[in-house]
């Protein structure tokens, strides 16, 4: 992943809500050029939060890896 790309992703990942934008900070430091974390950032801040602290399992199953990273951080 080029550096342009990783700072959009890095762009990206900047929320609404605290908790999410804190959760996204730990996982970019530990993948940074996770492109498939890109397609996850479409979602709505609070539909995205519930996937990620595992309250949903309403998500595209190709996800379910990078899913699982998130929940991890």
């Amino acid at each position: 992943m080029e550096r342009v790309e990783r700072e959009r992703l890095k762009w990206k990942c900047r929320r609404g809500l605290l908790e999410l934008d804190l959760v996204l900070e730990r996982y970019l430091g530990a993948h940074p050029g996770d492109g498939a974390l890109a397609e996850l950032l479409d979602l709505p801040d609070n539909d995205l939060w519930e996937i990620v602290c595992g309250r949903s399992e309403r998500y595209d199953e190709r996800h379910r890896a990078i899913v699982q990273r998130l929940r991890s951080c």
